[in-house]
């Protein structure tokens, strides 16, 4: 596992961070959030000197109950991904890699891991819509979704960009959002390992036994 170690000033003084657009080959930028591209190697883990907060941030739950994320993942082990259901490949592939790692763990470490998909759609991702989308990557991941300021707001804070759904002249709506997935450690609750969307099922199974302890990939 090649491991890129990285400052938050290091982050900080790069320009702008490319946003994904599902299913579309065009990125897009913006000057709000940093860039890590050049930072790291694709598929490697970036471990920061300068670990994130956890947002604090209360959204709705696919049953639609209120849900903390400080609270409800406090000590845990904790994936955090922005995405949206109806992205045809980014957002189902970073899900599913993660799903296929979490079954290769022993029982009792796949209950402690705890994987978060944050919609950047929360219009048409409704809690029963991503309630559904989620347990055909595996039930035990949470699904939030709520108002779309909180949410950018709360990826902005990890350094992740996203911006409002756009209605594309072809009809379709095309959501842009950062593809990094983010590891919380049990030991700190602070966020301190980064993964880019070209991680694959072997990154996190070698990873997440050690994400899991608190410890360095």
């Amino acid at each position: 596992m090649r491991t890129t170690r990285v400052t938050v000033a290091a982050l900080a003084v790069a320009t702008a961070l490319a946003l994904t657009a599902c299913g579309s080959e065009t990125a897009k930028t913006t000057g709000s959030v940093t860039q890590i591209t050049g930072q790291k190697k694709a598929g490697s883990a970036t471990v920061l000197d300068r670990p994130f907060d956890k947002p604090e941030l209360v959204l709705t739950d696919t049953t639609g109950k209120p849900w903390n994320l400080r609270e409800q993942t406090k000590g845990r082990p904790t994936l955090i991904y922005f995405g949206y259901t109806n992205c045809p490949d980014v957002c189902p592939l970073t899900m599913s890699n993660i799903a296929v790692a979490k079954k290769a763990l022993p029982k009792a470490d796949q209950d402690k891991l705890q994987v978060v998909f944050v919609t950047t759609d929360p219009e048409r991702d409704t809690p029963d819509s991503l309630g559904a989308w989620l347990r055909a990557q595996d039930p035990s991941f949470t699904g939030l979704t709520g108002d779309f300021a909180t949410i950018q707001a709360a990826a902005r804070s990890l350094g992740i960009g996203i911006e409002a759904p756009k209605k594309e002249a072809d009809g379709s709506v095309v959501s842009m959002h950062g593809a990094q997935v983010i590891a919380f450690s049990p030991k700190t609750d602070e966020g301190y390992v980064l993964y880019g969307e070209g991680t694959t099922v072997d990154d996190y199974t070698k990873d997440l036994p050690k994400i899991i302890k608190g410890e360095n990939p």
